[in-house]
């Protein structure tokens, strides 16, 4: 006969307590704890400990979570901000934004940085008031922080210095506007090249203290990690020399994580598995491979603070995966006790650099051409798509002297107004925009943009002027001049 049902029973209750006993023991092993979630309404708790911060006498590395959202590039900005179009690319910025806010509010020791102007005050534009107190609340604690804060990250090598100059006040002004905060930190990671007045006038005159970049030119890289130079002061204008300079940063592994911990929803990096009871568990392996990578990293720096930039294109549309990981990952390399990891910032970082007392190399002229590799120049878009880049140019001298006239008189806020042309011209400043290196379907775009900017602008003008002699001096002008 079979063994009595009460047994099966006795027997059953063993192993389930056995089993959680098991995993209680691996628990308490592997330091798991209970965490509060900042947001009031939320009871979520996390188990991982997260709130380390700079220690004096470690190698700390500075955990940085970033996207970099194009303001157009392989789809339309409108495409990018609502996701549509997704044959061409999956990307949807109104989710990353979305996704970031909840993920940080589960988590005060989260921390993420913003740049895109242009599509975060669209997104601003549809929150309610209790999410747009919450953000607020997050800038304030430094969880969320704008940096370089243009409308978009501007171009360096075929925009013209006005044009410049207008796209970053156009987003720091929202900023100052909404968070009463100014951005420190300029953050030039993708532009093909960089120039000396990125520097000092892009740099240091608009009151940023550092500017960090990912591209520069393979042998100069290389020359720089092995001389350690990657960091540097950087005086972009002989005239000005010491007192328009700032500290200037080429990151060290592009703006990128190694592809061994990218945690996208697509990613194909391995997972923290600390999870005793399923398979596959490797967190002493993966905690091993991250030390192994940062000391590599950290050999090419000065001082005992390493940088790692924790994102990529249109990254964190699902946020969870990625912060998921990465509080796992500073709770068990922490506890390895090697090196010491955290959340942080690059304003966090240059403070930590600026804390060092270090003597940094000087820089004083500019990162231009940019080549990737042996014969690999990217310098075909300095002329590449010469119609769109004149037909900016032309428009933005039309705006400047519109904005002259729009004083005079006063601004109608309702409009015709300059705001539809001020915004087309800072969008089209981007890095893959009056550079020539977008679609043709996104070059349209931006060329449709700046048509309906300036027929405003024109409605502006003629009411206050005699509309067909202004005009046609203006196209007399254009037409002497070629």
């Amino acid at each position: 006969m079979g063994a009595p049902i009460w047994w099966v029973v006795v027997l059953l209750v063993l192993g389930l307590s056995a089993t959680v006993s098991v995993a209680e023991s691996h628990r308490q092993k592997l330091g798991l704890c209970s965490k509060k979630s900042n947001d009031d309404d939320d009871d979520d708790e996390s188990p991982y400990n997260t709130d380390a911060g700079p220690v004096p006498d470690k190698l700390n590395v500075h955990l940085v979570p970033h996207t970099h959202d194009d303001v157009g590039w392989l789809k339309t900005v409108d495409q990018y901000f609502v996701g549509s179009n997704n044959t061409i690319q999956v990307a949807a910025v109104q989710y990353i934004i979305g996704s970031v806010i909840d993920s940080l509010l589960k988590n005060p020791d989260r921390k993420f940085i913003y740049v895109e102007q242009a599509f975060f005050q669209r997104w601003w534009r549809l929150q309610n008031k209790q999410m747009q107190k919450k953000v607020k609340k997050l800038v304030e604690k430094g969880q969320l922080e704008f940096i370089n804060g243009g409308w978009c990250m501007h171009d360096e090598a075929t925009t013209h210095y006005l044009d410049m100059i207008d796209q970053t006040t156009l987003g720091h002004r929202y900023i100052k506007d909404q968070f009463d905060v100014a951005p420190r930190i300029g953050w030039q990671i993708d532009p093909f090249g960089h120039s000396a007045v990125q520097g000092y006038l892009l740099g240091a005159e608009v009151g940023f203290d550092a500017l960090f970049f990912a591209r520069a030119d393979y042998q100069d890289k290389a020359k720089r990690q092995a001389d350690r130079t990657m960091e540097f002061i950087w005086r972009g204008s002989k005239t000005l020399g010491a007192s328009a300079q700032l500290f200037g940063g080429l990151l060290g592994h592009h703006y990128d994580p190694p592809p061994e911990f990218r945690y996208d929803i697509h990613s194909e990096a391995p997972l923290f598995q600390d999870d005793p009871l399923l398979y596959d568990y490797n967190v002493e392996e993966r905690v091993e491979l991250f030390v192994k990578l940062v000391q590599e990293q950290a050999a090419q720096f000065r001082t005992n603070h390493t940088m790692w930039t924790m994102g990529e294109d249109f990254a964190y549309e699902y946020a969870e995966t990625w912060f998921k990981q990465l509080d796992k990952l500073i709770h068990y390399v922490n506890l390895d006790g090697r090196v010491n990891v955290f959340y942080s910032s690059p304003s966090m970082y240059l403070d930590s650099k600026h804390a060092a007392n270090e003597t940094w190399p000087v820089k004083e002229d500019d990162f231009f051409p940019y080549a990737d590799c042996p014969h690999c120049y990217w310098t075909g878009y300095f002329t590449s798509r010469p119609a769109l880049k004149r037909y900016v140019r032309r428009l933005s001298g039309f705006l400047q002297a519109a904005r002259q006239l729009e004083f005079l008189v006063g601004k109608n806020e309702t409009g015709p107004n300059t705001d539809s042309l001020e915004e087309a011209m800072a969008i089209v400043q981007h890095h893959d925009g009056v550079s020539g290196t977008e679609r043709q379907h996104v070059a349209n775009d931006y060329a449709k943009r700046l048509s309906i900017g300036a027929a405003e602008v024109r409605a502006l003008l003629c009411p206050s002027l005699d509309c067909s002699r202004f005009l046609s001096r203006i196209a007399s002008h254009n037409n002497s001049t070629e």
